[in-house]
C-alpha cells in the first residue's frame, strides 16, 4: 500500500476554506465507464463505508459478454495522486461465482469489516472536509491475456460541501444591506444634484457576486471545492432553484419544441448523477472527470458477501452453503455528462435549456414588486397629503412616480444586463424551445436599446451644456438632468461621465466571451483575461469616482478580478497542469474571494454607523452654501437694491415710532444733493433741502440722480455739470 502523506499535507491548506462538521460516512456518488467496447459492462456500483462500526456496504453489478478468468485492480487517488493501489482475484476473494466470469448477468451485495489496521489509515478528515477530491477507479484484465476487459470509476464524498444555504444567506443578506444603505444615502441627499453614493455601493456588491457566480461557469476542470463555492452567488444572476418553477417552464418547453428526456426537472432531481467533464467535449476517457474522492481503502474479505448470478444468489463466507434468491437493488441514477454552464446551472437542479426562462420569470416576478412597492408608496403620499402638509422632497416624488418606477426598472436592467446577455447567447446555442429563442432576442434587444436611449440622451445634454458653458458639469448641477439620469454617472467625476459606456460595453463582452466560447476553456479564459485586464487599466489610469474609498474599493475589487481569472487559467486542461496544483489553487482562490467579500461586508457596517453618527454632508453643504449666498448678497448692497433696507420700510413717522430717520425732514423726505455739494463734503444744504415731484421728469432725475450718488464731486460735475445726485423719496413716491 502507498503511503498517503501527500495528501495529508494539502489538507491543512483545505482547512483554510472552511470549517465544516462532518458525518461518518464515506460513499460513492454514480460512476462512469473509463473504457469502451470492453467485454464486461459495469452496470451498478454503489459503495459506502462506516467509520464507526467500520463496515463496508457494497453493491455492484453488471455483463459479461462471454465466459473469463478477470483479475481487478484497484486504484484510489486523492488530488490527482495515488494513493492507494491493489491487484487482486475473485478466486482468491472466495467468490467462486465470479470465478470465471460467466457470460451473463451478475450481481455481488454484501457488507464487510475493515479490520482496525487498514481502517485506521483513513485521516479522520476525510469524513468533515467539503467536497472531497479523489476517484477511485477499478480495471478488469482477462487473467490469460491481460488485456484490459473492462474499466469503471466513481467518486466518493461524504456529504459535506461548500455549496451551503448559510453561504447564500449570508450573501443575501449583504446585498440587501448595500440596497438599504444606498436607499438611505439617497433619501439623505435629499435630490441634491451631484451628491455621490459612499462606497460600496449596491451595484459594486452585487457586480462582484456576478464576477464569483461567473467564474464558475467557464468549461475549465475545477477542483470540486471551488465549483460549490461558486455556485453560491448563483442568486445574483438571476438563478434560484425553485421546483414548482422548473416544472412550469418544462411544460412551456415540451409545447414549443423541447426535448425532455434528459434534459428536464424530474430527470435532473431523480434519475441523474451528475459527472463534470473537461470542457473539451471528451468526456469518455479516464482520468477526465472533476469529482474526485480523498481517501478510502476497499478491501476484500469473506464476510457476508452474496453474489447473484442469472438472479441466483449465494452467500459467501463462513455460511456459504446457504443460497437465497437476492439480486441487486440497482441503481437507476445515470451517469450526465456535463461541463461549462450547463455543469453550472444543473448543480442547482435547472436544466440547461430552463436556464434563460428561469432568469426571465425571476426578473419578471422582481418587476412586479417594484411595480407594487412604488404604487403602494405614491397611495400612501395621496393620503397624507389629503390629510397633512407632506414634506416637500416627497411632494416631488409624489408627483413624479411614474419616472421614479421607469428610473428603478432601468437600474435593474443595467445591473443585470451582463448576465442576461450571457443567459440569452447560452439560449441561442443550447437551447430547444423556439419560443424561448424568441423571448431571448426580444428581451436582450430590448434591454439594449433601453441603456443605449439613456446613453444617446446623457450624451446629447452633455452637448448641449458643452456648446453653451464649455463642460457637461451641468448634469451634475441641474437637479431636473440630474434626477432623471445619476443613476448612470452619479458616482463618477464630472470629467469622467462618460464611463458608464465603456461599463455597460465591459458587461456585454464578458458574457459574450462566456457564452459565445462555451466549451472551449482556454478560449474563454484569455478571453476573459483581455477584459479584466483592459478594465483594471482604465480605472487606474482614470480613477474616475468622486470619492476616494471608491477608487480603491472599485480598484481592488478590478485586482482580484484579473487574478481570479489567472487562477482560473491553471484550471485549463489543454495547459497540463497537476490536479495538486489545481487544488490548492481553487482553495487559495477561496480564501481570496473570501477576505474581499469579507472587508466589504465590513465596509457596509461602517457606512452604517458613520451616517448614524455624523451630520448628513449634503445639508452641510448645503447650509454652508446658504449661509456663503447671504453674506455675498449683504456685502453688494446698493440704495437701489431690492434687499435694501431702505425700501423695505416706509421712512415716515408713525404712532409708537421714534421720531423721523435721520438726514431727514418730519414726513422721512429727504432733500436733492446740490450741483457744487455732496454728501461727503457734509454740506448741511444736501440734507434739508425737500425735493420736488409731480414734474415730468421727475422717473429720469430720480435715476440719474441714484446714478450719480457715492461718485467724487469733481469728477461728477466734470462729466454732467447737470446732473445734481438726489437720494429717492420712496415714502413721497409711495404716498
Amino acid at each position: 500500500m502507498r503511503s498517503s502523506t501527500g495528501v495529508k499535507g494539502l489538507l491543512p491548506l483545505a482547512c483554510l476554506a472552511t470549517s465544516v462538521l462532518g458525518g461518518n460516512i464515506l460513499s460513492t456518488s454514480g460512476f462512469s465507464q473509463c473504457m469502451e467496447g470492453g467485454t464486461v459492462q459495469v452496470k451498478n456500483l454503489d459503495v459506502s463505508y462506516d467509520k464507526d462500526s467500520r463496515v463496508l456496504t457494497f453493491d455492484v453489478a453488471g455483463t459479461s459478454d462471454k465466459v473469463q478468468n478477470v483479475t481487478a485492480e484497484l486504484v484510489v487517488t486523492a488530488y490527482g495522486k495515488i494513493v492507494y493501489t491493489k491487484d487482486f482475484s475473485p478466486c482468491d476473494t472466495g467468490m467462486p461465482q465470479m470465478c470465471p466470469v460467466p457470460a451473463a448477468s451478475f450481481a455481488s451485495q454484501g457488507n464487510q469489516t475493515i479490520p482496525e489496521n487498514y481502517a485506521s489509515q483513513i485521516p479522520a478528515i476525510a469524513f468533515s472536509i467539503p467536497d472531497l477530491d479523489g476517484l477511485v477507479k477499478m480495471q478488469l484484465k482477462d487473467a490469460d491475456t491481460g488485456e484490459n476487459v473492462a474499466c469503471v470509476e466513481s467518486t466518493v464524498g461524504n456529504g459535506q460541501t461548500l455549496q451551503t444555504p448559510i453561504i447564500s444567506y449570508v450573501a443575501v443578506g449583504m446585498a440587501a444591506a448595500a440596497l438599504l444603505l444606498s436607499g438611505l444615502a439617497g433619501i439623505a441627499a435629499g435630490g441634491h444634484p451631484g451628491a455621490s453614493s459612499p462606497s460600496p455601493t449596491f451595484g459594486e456588491v452585487i457586480g462582484w457576486f456576478q464576477g464569483l457566480a461567473m467564474n464558475g461557469m467557464m468549461s475549465v476542470q475545477y477542483p470540486q471545492v471551488y465549483r460549490s463555492f461558486t455556485a453560491n452567488f448563483a442568486f445574483s444572476t438571476g438563478l434560484v432553484p425553485w421546483g414548482q418553477l422548473q416544472t412550469g417552464i418544462d411544460n412551456f418547453r415540451a409545447r414549443t419544441g423541447g426535448n425532455l428526456t434528459s434534459d428536464s426537472y424530474e430527470y435532473l432531481k431523480n434519475n441523474a448523477t451528475l459527472v463534470y467533464s473537461d470542457g473539451s467535449g471528451n468526456t469518455t476517457t479516464s482520468g477526465k472527470l472533476v469529482r474526485r474522492a480523498l481517501e478510502t481503502v476497499l478491501l476484500w474479505t469473506r464476510d457476508g458477501t452474496s453474489v447473484t448470478v442469472n438472479g441466483t444468489s449465494a452467500n459467501i463466507g463462513e455460511d456459504s452453503g446457504s443460497s437465497s434468491n437476492t439480486t441487486s437493488s440497482g441503481n437507476t441514477r445515470e451517469n450526465h455528462l456535463v461541463s461549462g454552464i450547463q455543469g453550472y446551472v444543473e448543480q442547482l437542479q435547472i436544466p440547461s435549456s430552463n436556464t434563460f426562462l428561469t432568469v426571465l420569470l425571476v426578473f419578471a416576478i422582481i418587476c412586479g414588486a417594484i411595480i407594487v412597492v412604488i404604487l403602494l408608496f405614491k397611495v400612501i403620499l395621496e393620503a397624507w397629503s389629503m390629510f397633512g402638509n407632506i414634506p416637500k422632497s416627497m411632494e416631488s416624488w409624489r408627483k413624479r412616480y411614474w419616472w421614479r418606477l421607469a428610473k428603478a426598472l432601468t437600474n435593474l436592467i443595467l445591473l443585470l444586463y451582463g448576465t442576461w446577455t450571457l443567459y440569452c447567447i447560452f439560449q441561442f446555442t443550447s437551447g430547444d424551445s423556439w419560443a424561448a429563442k424568441i423571448l431571448a432576442g426580444v428581451t436582450l434587444g430590448l434591454f439594449t436599446a433601453v441603456l443605449a436611449f439613456f446613453s444617446w440622451r446623457i450624451y446629447t445634454k452633455a452637448h448641449q451644456y458643452k456648446q453653451l458653458e464649455g463642460d457637461a458639469s451641468k448634469l451634475y448641477e441641474d437637479k431636473d438632468t440630474w434626477v432623471k439620469y445619476n443613476l448612470f454617472y452619479e458616482n463618477y467625476k464630472k470629467g469622467y461621465w462618460w464611463l458608464f459606456v465603456p461599463v455597460i460595453v465591459y458587461m456585454f463582452a464578458k458574457g459574450c466571451v462566456i457564452a459565445g466560447a462555451n466549451g472551449h476553456g482556454l478560449v474563454q479564459t484569455a478571453g476573459q483575461l483581455i477584459v479584466e485586464a483592459v478594465m483594471l487599466i482604465v480605472l487606474l489610469w482614470a480613477r474616475p469616482f468622486q470619492r476616494r474609498s471608491g477608487n480603491w474599493i472599485n480598484i481592488f475589487i478590478q485586482v482580484v478580478r484579473v487574478i481570479s481569472v489567472v487562477c482560473i487559467l491553471i484550471f485549463v486542461e489543454e495547459l497540463g497542469i497537476s490536479q495538486t496544483t489545481k487544488t490548492i489553487t481553487g482553495i487559495i482562490l477561496i480564501v481570496v474571494q473570501c477576505i474581499l467579500t469579507g472587508l466589504l461586508a465590513i465596509l457596509l457596517v461602517v457606512n452604517a454607523l458613520i451616517n448614524c453618527i455624523r451630520e448628513n454632508p449634503h445639508r452641510k453643504a448645503r447650509k454652508a452654501a446658504e449661509k456663503n449666498k447671504l453674506e455675498r448678497d449683504l456685502d453688494d448692497l446698493t440704495p437701489l437694491d431690492a434687499r435694501n433696507s431702505l425700501l423695505m420700510e416706509p421712512m415716515a413717522q408713525r404712532p409708537g415710532v421714534p421720531g423721523p430717520p435721520p438726514y431727514s425732514d418730519r414726513k422721512g423726505r429727504y432733500d436733492p444733493v446740490p450741483r457744487d455739494h455732496s454728501p461727503a463734503l457734509g454740506s448741511e444744504r444736501s440734507l434739508s433741502r425737500p425735493p420736488r415731484f409731480g414734474r415730468e421728469d421727475d422717473g429720469a432725475r430720480l435715476v440719474s440722480d441714484a446714478a450719480s450718488m457715492g461718485r467724487r464731486n469733481d469728477r461728477s460735475v466734470s462729466r454732467s455739470p447737470d446732473r445734481q445726485p438726489t437720494l429717492p423719496d420712496v415714502y413721497g413716491r409711495a404716498h
